[in-house]
């Protein structure tokens, strides 16, 4: 798959309808197989941005954090929910991620909201979204908006689009959403190391953005333990095979 986003041919591409970034879809197609791809070459950096969100201060908007973002993923099991992302030289020079489509879309979260659809299966449903919610904190997301959240026809979560993510704030965004946690994302986290981050991420991140990770890890590791230890471990961690999705 990493082979075909990097090498396969882009036969034609078109800008998506959603999004604030000119972010592109395209097919690619190495002679035996043909898929679509998101493409993302926005990396805009601001002392200070005026946004929805009031003032952000050391703004970053860049396709980096999509790469880094899928292997930081994959180092805590999350894999099936994040869709490979990978560098590549766009046609005209530019670097940027180029990042699998996600096929089956039923809908994303925003359609289910407004279409007040409720998922098949409530508890399978409620863990990937923890899963979601955890992911989010370490990377201080501050894109997660509704459309971000891809639902496929099986009712399975795609996380997409990461380019305003991984700031250098060592404090959590929302720790309120930290309620339940699965068992194997928290010993990945507890894993993680500044040797391992910065050989797998170095290149998409700095250092300052690295131990800004590390920081919200341990807050994040924190705030479970102190949970088993107020209501039982059996109330607030899980066991979710994403493997069998």
């Amino acid at each position: 798959m990493a082979e075909f986003l990097k090498n396969a041919k882009i036969l034609n591409s078109k800008s998506t309808k959603k999004g604030i970034t000119n972010s592109t879809e395209a097919t690619l197609s190495d002679g035996s197989l043909t898929h679509e791809a998101h493409i993302q070459t926005i990396d805009e950096s601001k002392q200070r941005f005026e946004g929805t969100r009031g003032t952000e201060m050391n703004f970053r908007d860049t396709w980096k954090f999509n790469v880094a973002a899928y292997r930081l993923g994959v180092m805590l099991g999350l894999g099936n929910m994040i869709p490979m992302s990978v560098e590549r030289r766009m046609p005209g020079g530019r670097q940027g991620s180029m990042t699998w489509w996600v096929d089956d879309v039923l809908m994303d979260e925003a359609d289910r909201k407004k279409r007040k659809t409720e998922p098949p299966n409530l508890d399978s449903w409620n863990k990937e979204m923890h899963m979601v919610r955890v992911f989010d904190q370490l990377i201080y997301n501050t894109d997660r908006n509704l459309q971000n959240v891809l639902i496929t026809k099986a009712w399975k979560i795609w996380m997409i689009d990461h380019t305003r993510a991984f700031r250098l704030y060592t404090t959590l965004e929302a720790p309120k959403n930290l309620v339940q946690c699965e068992r194997k994302l928290l010993a990945a986290l507890r894993q993680l190391n500044e040797e391992t981050l910065t050989r797998e991420l170095s290149s998409y991140l700095s250092k300052l953005e690295i131990k800004g990770l590390l920081g919200r890890r341990d807050k994040i590791v924190k705030t479970f333990e102190d949970l088993c230890a107020q209501k039982g471990e059996g109330a607030v961690l899980y066991d979710y095979d994403l493997a069998a999705r």
